[in-house]
């Protein structure tokens, strides 16, 4: 299935997505509840219980207006670098300079602010005065829906409870300068994400084609079966010593063909639109300002 957090009349509200994306199909959920977006119907999972029933008739998507999923995660959000190797390889003049054999040894895992989470057509902020040098990175998101701690990687997708779509956005030169990721990659609007949220059994996130555009021109295209580290291997990693909880996000990194791995690099600037493209989820797309 695939589910929705949309704003209909002022207020916030979280529904089943029809098979060809015209219409939303909304929940009955307290406004507590649909508050936290589709956070929700996955605490409702861990609890074994179903999602609620229907509440009213079915709702055209075009009339509403969509936000991301999970417009308040819970805590910040596991996100992991350099996880193809094409990507490694064209940032190994840059910010991976000082550590590039270590790519298969451990993945790379930072975070973002759980502040910085924008819908799936918001516009991205460029932080004037702060930083030149916006990238986009396309990414599969990981929804944990079974909470647990050094969960092993032959039962990490036991754990999953769906997939979704982030583009994490990078200041480039704020993350070289600090050597430590989290400034650069929480900005507010850093963290565009939809449109939809879709449950595992609908879909395989070891083996779906991710590809972006930058203003129509195809930048980013690979799969995530060619991912250095695979879905199990990083929930095992990061859940090792940690408990993960049920709405836990993990962003699991992005394919070559960023900005900065260009020659000369391409950064983003105000008028630009990125459009990512993930199959069995759908299209997010925001316009730089």
């Amino acid at each position: 299935m695939r589910f929705a957090c949309f704003e209909l009349d002022g207020a916030r509200r979280v529904g089943v997505v029809s098979d060809d994306g015209l219409h939303i199909q909304a929940l009955a959920l307290s406004a507590p509840e649909a508050h936290l977006g589709v956070l929700a119907l996955v605490e409702r999972s861990a609890q074994g219980l179903a999602p609620p029933p229907h509440d009213g008739a079915p709702i055209p998507t075009d009339t509403v207006r969509l936000e991301a999923p999970f417009p308040l995660p819970r805590r910040n959000i596991w996100c992991v670098g350099r996880n193809y190797h094409a990507h490694a390889k064209e940032l190994q003049a840059s910010v991976f300079k000082d550590n590039s054999a270590a790519v298969e040894a451990w993945p790379i895992v930072f975070t973002k602010v759980p502040e910085c989470v924008v819908g799936p057509t918001d516009v991205v902020h460029i932080p004037h005065g702060v930083s030149e040098q916006i990238d986009y990175e396309a990414e599969l998101l990981i929804v944990i829906g079974k909470g647990g701690k050094n969960i092993s990687a032959k039962d990490a997708m036991q754990h999953v409870w769906g997939y979704s779509i982030v583009n994490d956005v990078t200041a480039r030169d704020v993350q070289m300068r600090h050597q430590q990721w989290d400034l650069g990659k929480s900005f507010d609007t850093f963290c565009p994400m939809g449109p939809w949220a879709v449950t595992a059994q609908a879909m395989d996130g070891n083996a779906v084609q991710v590809r972006c555009w930058v203003n129509g021109d195809l930048r980013q295209d690979a799969n995530t079966a060619n991912l250095i580290f695979g879905i199990p291997t990083l929930i095992e990693t990061i859940s090792r010593g940690i408990t993960l909880l049920p709405g836990d996000l993990i962003a699991s990194g992005t394919p070559a063909g960023v900005g900065m791995g260009m020659k000369p690099p391409q950064y983003l600037k105000a008028g630009d639109t990125v459009r990512i493209e993930i199959e069995g989820i759908g299209v997010l797309e925001n316009r730089m300002v």
